[in-house]
């Protein structure tokens, strides 16, 4: 079958019999609207994304796992889906909530109406909810626990489902890295068939786009489980090391990472961290983590980089922060949240070894940022030929 066809065949089975669902939230507030994706009860954490643009990219990012997004931008799916946008193979969010019903996807690229590509992918959605109230509560008492029902499964009273979004622990204390980790090794295509660089990269919920963005400097990438030891991490002998981002609280993510990326250290290989490996290298060195008041989640995030002094204009999603004073005197500061104050980028005072809290792979937002993966390959370069003349 043709995509045209396709594609009216889909739009025409989108939306034929809406039902009714609900959003209850741990303050008891119930938000009724109308369910799309797929018919689903779930429990998570209610977050919002300012971003304008890229909700496929949004909704596919592991590092949404156990989360329900609400969207503060009220037109979200009116560009549908396509095969070229998703972040990950299979995304791990728990559910969506929208202003307004989907409109008939308008855009060349779209392939699939949006309701539909939740079906697909398991993950239930409210449309025709107050989002700006959402968003409201979030900003004034932080994220909530909730429940997002598109069930209405007979004897499931609201208050058994609040009963249920009270008892969920949340994510404090949860590592959700060893769920959305591939289980597998594999390689990323490189553009050549002799790259000039080998780069391995730990997977903690890693974003396509990063692995783009690392394969356009000619590099062949090896991607690993988050819990592979730091052994067969050498092994390969790789010219660099990239931690990537992915969901859940740090710390607990760490009780198995840290040992790693402490051995890694010695190896005095360039390691470049995003968003929880930002994190892990952080608490690898003695720095501690804490969970944000309600997060930084968006396209529009101003950055001060400490060392340029200019602002960029970044793409975020975190829900954890490194504090600065628990900084040791060996990391150096390097960026900083203009919206909080918070800690946004490090780097060590004297190994190869950088991090930043934000996501300069810009899916969606701003390339303000892309300089990072730039600098990384220069540090792996410049590293390769000291190395070279130590050995003549």
């Amino acid at each position: 079958m043709g995509t045209s066809k396709r594609l009216k065949k889909d739009r025409a089975f989108a939306r034929s019999r809406p039902i009714s669902g609900e959003l209850i939230l741990e303050n008891g507030s119930v938000f009724k609207g109308l369910s799309i994706g797929a018919k689903k009860s779930v429990i998570g954490e209610v977050c919002f994304n300012t971003s304008m643009t890229g909700y496929q990219e949004i909704i596919s990012d592991p590092s949404y796992a156990g989360q329900i997004i609400n969207f503060t931008f009220p037109h979200i799916g009116n560009v549908g889906t396509n095969l070229d946008d998703n972040e990950t193979y299979k995304p791990f969010v728990s559910g969506i909530i929208i202003n307004c019903d989907i409109s008939e996807p308008s855009n060349f690229r779209s392939i699939q109406h949006l309701h539909l590509w939740l079906k697909k992918n398991n993950i239930p959605g409210l449309c025709n909810i107050d989002t700006r109230s959402i968003t409201s509560i979030i900003r004034s008492n932080g994220a909530p626990k909730g429940c997002l029902d598109t069930i209405n499964k007979k004897g499931e009273t609201t208050r058994k489902k609040l009963n249920r979004v009270i008892n969920w622990p949340g994510l404090n204390g949860l590592d959700l890295a060893k769920e959305v980790s591939c289980k597998k090794i594999f390689k990323w295509k490189p553009i050549n068939n002799r790259p000039k660089l080998k780069i391995v990269a730990i997977d903690y919920g890693i974003k396509h786009n990063i692995l783009n963005s690392l394969r356009n400097f000619d590099a062949e990438i090896i991607i690993v489980p988050a819990e592979t030891k730091s052994k067969d991490i050498l092994g390969y002998n790789p010219d660099g090391i990239f931690l990537s981002n992915g969901p859940g609280d740090p710390k607990a993510t760490g009780k198995y990472a840290i040992p790693i990326i402490q051995e890694l250290v010695k190896s005095n290989i360039p390691i470049f961290g995003i968003c929880l490996g930002h994190q892990i290298i952080s608490l690898a060195f003695g720095a501690k983590t804490k969970k944000m008041f309600q997060g930084h989640r968006g396209a529009n995030h101003p950055v001060k980089n400490l060392i340029t002094h200019k602002v960029e204009i970044t793409s975020q999603n975190h829900g954890f922060v490194v504090t600065e004073e628990s900084l040791p005197k060996s990391i150096k500061l390097t960026h900083k949240s203009l919206f909080d104050g918070t800690v946004e980028g490090i780097e060590h005072r004297k190994k190869n070894i950088f991090a930043v809290q934000y996501h300069p792979e810009a899916s969606p937002g701003p390339h303000d940022s892309h300089y990072l993966f730039k600098k990384f390959i220069q540090m792996i370069n410049k590293n390769k030929k000291n190395a070279k003349k130590k050995r003549y």
